[in-house]
């Protein structure tokens, strides 16, 4: 909850618009998906709650071996288009009873009686079966209206997940697992990235919620009264089970294991939906528990070291059934409170040494962890160049958890103990990067080197970034045990999820020539093999981290619209960073924009001559700066801004800015005609409903108008998308049209 990015100007910043200027209506936004992920070789029925989803057309997935398609959109319906369905049911259910009477005019035993003719039996059987047809039809639409209306919600929690997309995602049987990046496309632009995850093991998925009430403040607890439990579910291991936490509900699985298995239980929570911003703390906060047939508690965990979806270890104590339960920690819960946990003998990396490599050497890294024997660790490549790639490891097909792991070019080197005081520090020759340990609890390690007058010096700390529970604290002092500079956390644009930026920064001149000493501890003096680090020290290497949000951009035709560039500068570098948009797409433009020196921020105008496009394109902001003799170009990761409790605000990466052009005058074509309407439907022949008193002239009272002009609008609209929702048959809908124009 430390990390506020205050230094980059982002509590000042008013919430980023979703409709900034030049872009129109509000932009998609998704809130969650559910369930988040499927099984390799499957195909998934997914539902997507969210906000200004009209229109949506076209399911965006990253990467490979995944595709998907729209099955259906509930929009939150109103009051009126409530009443309209009623209607319509009432109608229908009418129309059924009397296609069951028509149904019924042929006899059994109809052959054997006289007093009907050849041709009057053929003529009741084709009634019949054309009463009974009718009577199908009818029902179905019944079904698909009450399904409809089974979850309008007046008064939803949250409106921005009170509309529905149901997705059918197809998942290749050879489709790497791992996390996807799922957005929505619209008529009119591309909604926020969510996760959707390819699994490995069969899936169990609990019935979605439905859209939640929103709770009286004060009254809170009234609404948890009475309501049923949730049912417990029996489920084979391994396996992926998938859910929703409601309000004050615990969600339990029953599961048969034997003695000595030792059983990995992940939750994904946090790592779904990664902020919500109206919720203290600002993530579902899952906690997982296992008991024993006899509802005894046999292990718990409500995190895994400084993430907060837990991870639970379970060395199984005899055969037998067991009970893994699940809920939030302060019992909140809505749909966007999804969770996926997979369960099993899989296999899970604890900890690796050391965290990361220089190019170009080849490393075997050094793996603890669960299940892991006769595993194969995915190759250590050289990356393209420096940063934090991602191995795995692999154990009877199935892969583990990521594990981060960094290359660098600088000359490394590994910690020695004893090295925990100034007389034993360890001897390092600069520039270097350690791979050190804090082992074991409250260790302390010293390392020595000999400085110039007026020299800067750099140390800097890699452990929480690499997934490292190490809170580090890092201090510099002189031969005479003079503190010269000293840090604890250091904020960091990069963060993305990590709430808490544990990792230490400092920079400091040198005032003599001499020894110097840096000392690296953890700051809750914890410890153990997974506290690992990377310690650079060196002199200053001046760079830059761009990130640009929000990550897709919808544009009126031939218009414009902004994007904000967030500089996370290295190493004091201080110059000017020239932003441009690279490569643009046809069609598209962007004037170069400036950030300052004394600039961590800037505003970026996106311009388009076109009037739409089909597809949306791909955009890519880069800045340029001289530093030195060099000239350096980095990209811009696109990133979305979210808040969390209210308040603080992250930098969420995404994988691409998306960039959409829509017509504003574009309306998309009516799924569905309308048949010609009736004589005896038309305004001429419908009486005008009015409420006029007794004795009042019958003309003039049918002269007055039943609708304004405006309401007449609105009124055709709603049964227009109703219409082309199939939730009306052609008669109903010719009848409330020809009643809005009798009433103009």
């Amino acid at each position: 909850m430390r990390a506020r990015l205050s230094a980059l100007g982002l509590l000042l910043l008013p919430w980023v618009s979703l409709a900034a200027p030049g872009q129109g209506p509000q932009r998609p936004y998704l809130g969650y998906v559910y369930p988040a992920g499927g099984q390799q070789g499957t195909n998934v029925q997914v539902r997507v709650g969210g906000q200004a989803l009209e229109g949506v057309h076209e399911v965006l997935v990253s990467g490979s071996g995944v595709s998907a398609k729209v099955l259906e959109f509930h929009r939150r319906l109103n009051f009126q288009e409530m009443r309209l369905l009623n209607e319509q049911l009432r109608a229908l259910r009418e129309q059924t009873v009397t296609g069951a009477a028509m149904a019924g005019l042929l006899p059994d035993d109809s052959t054997n009686a006289p007093s009907q003719t050849s041709t009057n039996t053929t003529a009741l059987e084709e009634q019949r079966a054309d009463a009974e047809a009718k009577r199908r039809t009818a029902r179905k639409l019944i079904d698909k209206i009450e399904n409809r209306t089974f979850e309008f919600e007046p008064n939803p929690a949250s409106a921005s997940l009170a509309s529905i997309v149901l997705l059918e995602i197809k998942v290749a049987a050879n489709a790497q697992p791992g996390e996807r990046e799922l957005r929505l496309v619209t008529w009119r632009g591309v909604s926020n990235p969510l996760v959707f995850y390819v699994g490995q093991v069969p899936e169990f998925s609990r019935e979605p919620l439905p859209i939640t009430p929103k709770q009286v403040l004060g009254k809170e607890a009234d609404a948890l009264r009475n309501l049923p439990p949730a049912p417990e579910e029996r489920i084979s291991l391994p396996c992926t089970v998938n859910g929703q936490i409601a309000s004050g509900k615990v969600n339990r699985y029953r599961f048969e294991a034997r003695r000595g298995q030792k059983l990995v239980m992940t939750t994904l929570g946090r790592q779904l939906v990664p902020f919500i911003a109206d919720a203290v703390p600002g993530w579902f906060q899952p906690v997982l528990a296992v008991y024993d047939a006899n509802g005894k508690e046999l292990a718990y965990q409500g995190d895994y070291e400084f993430k907060p979806d837990p991870t639970l270890f379970f060395d199984v104590p005899a055969d037998g059934d067991y009970v893994v339960e699940i809920h939030d920690s302060l019992y909140r819960g809505r749909e966007d409170f999804v969770y996926r946990i997979t369960l099993g003998e899989l296999p899970f990396v604890t900890s690796v040494f050391p965290l990361g490599g220089r190019l170009g050497v080849a490393l075997k890294p050094e793996l603890k962890g669960w299940n892991l024997d006769g595993g194969a660790l995915t190759a250590v490549a050289d990356a393209v160049g420096p940063g934090i790639q991602t191995l795995r490891t692999k154990r009877d097909g199935l892969v583990s958890n990521p594990i981060a792991f960094a290359r660098d070019t600088l000359p490394e080197a590994l910690e020695h103990e004893p090295n925990n005081t100034s007389a034993t520090a360890q001897k390092v020759n600069l520039p270097v990067i350690i791979n050190g340990r804090i082992d074991p609890p409250d260790d302390r390690d010293v390392f020595t080197f000999a400085g110039k007058s007026n020299q800067v010096i750099v140390a800097e700390v890699l452990a929480r970034r690499l997934d490292s529970p190490l809170d580090s604290v890092l201090k510099l002092t002189d031969a005479n045990g003079r503190l010269l500079a000293f840090n604890d956390d250091h904020e960091n644009l990069a963060a993305g999820l990590k709430t808490h930026q544990a990792d230490s920064y400092l920079m400091a001149r040198l005032p003599a020539d001499g020894a110097y000493y840096v000392h690296i501890a953890d700051a809750a003096q914890h410890g153990g093999a997974q506290y690992g680090y990377r310690l650079r020290i060196s002199e200053p290497r001046p760079d830059f981290d761009l990130r640009v949000v929000p990550s897709s951009l919808s544009l009126r035709a031939r218009s414009s619209g902004s994007l904000t560039v967030y500089a996370q500068r290295r190493d004091g570098f201080a110059g000017p960073i020239t932003l441009t948009l690279q490569d643009p797409p046809q069609g598209f433009s962007a004037a170069p924009a400036t950030l300052w020196p004394t600039q961590n921020m800037a505003q970026m105008t996106v311009r388009t001559r076109l009037l739409s496009t089909a597809e949306p394109v791909t955009l890519s902001i880069a800045g340029t700066a001289q530093i030195g003799e060099r000239e350096l170009t980095r990209v811009a990761l696109p990133a979305e801004d979210r808040m969390q409790a209210f308040l603080w605000r992250q930098l969420v990466p995404a994988k691409e800015l998306c960039a959409m052009v829509f017509d504003p005058a574009f309306v998309p074509p009516s799924r569905r005609l309308a048949r010609a309407r009736a004589a005896s439907l038309t305004a001429t022949n419908l009486t005008v409903v009015t409420n006029s008193p007794a004795g009042t002239n019958s003309l003039a009272a049918a002269d007055k108008p039943k609708f304004t002009q405006q309401q007449v609008q609105m009124r055709l609209r709603e049964l227009r998308v109703l219409f082309d929702e199939g939730l009306f048959t052609d008669e109903f809908y010719a009848e409330k049209v020809a009643e809005c124009q009798a009433g103009e």
